[in-house]
């Protein structure tokens, strides 16, 4: 959590505020979280995170943030998401003493449709992909290309029930997931820049 109070916009925070029409204090944190800036338009800036993936505004929030008169926060995202999970993981499995897995997700947009939807930023103890190739559909034939991105299916699930607003769910818990628990990370679920057609 950034109190906005403590940060000095650059010369490049301002110009590309006042293109997006955003606070440049919020703006001069998304130059720090980023890689660089994709798009710009008035109330979004598209980046590539530090953490490798495509974003608005860089994944910082002002929402669901106490915000008083004196000060104004925002939040960022984990400076290392899949430790994060590996941390709450390693508690709570210490707590209860059963194997599990734990995500961390947020809301993003898509570029081809409207609405956000919960995706995995970061894991640990579950897989993030399933690789079908081989596998058999219901007619005998063998699939090809199917590789399912099945933690950020599971992640738009457990966003549909925790909700956007003051619904105060911060996290759920999934029964009955139908794959193998093993080890996941959010770099396997990034899609190399060679491979990227639409950069």
């Amino acid at each position: 959590m950034i109190n906005l109070a403590t940060v000095k916009p650059s010369a490049r925070a301002q110009n590309l505020a006042e293109e997006s029409q955003k606070d440049p204090r919020v703006v001069e944190l998304m130059l720090q979280e980023s890689n660089g800036i994709l798009r710009v338009r008035v109330g979004t800036i598209i980046v590539e995170h530090k953490l490798g993936f495509v974003c608005a505004n860089a994944g910082i929030d002002h929402s669901n943030v106490i915000y008083n008169e004196k000060e104004e926060h925002v939040l960022l995202l984990p400076q290392d998401p899949d430790q994060s999970a590996r941390n709450i993981r390693e508690q709570i499995q210490q707590k209860i003493g059963v194997k599990i897995g734990v995500m961390i997700i947020d809301s993003h947009g898509r570029a081809w449709r409207n609405g956000t939807v919960g995706i995995c930023i970061g894991l640990s103890g579950i897989p993030a992909l399933i690789d079908e190739r081989g596998w058999k559909d219901l007619f005998g034939g063998t699939l090809q290309i199917t590789i399912v991105g099945i933690a950020d299916e599971l992640a738009a699930a457990a966003s549909l029930m925790m909700g956007q607003a003051a619904e105060g769910i911060p996290a759920v818990h999934v029964r009955g997931f139908p794959y193998p628990l093993g080890e996941g990370t959010l770099k396997e679920m990034l899609r190399p820049k060679e491979q990227d057609m639409f950069r």
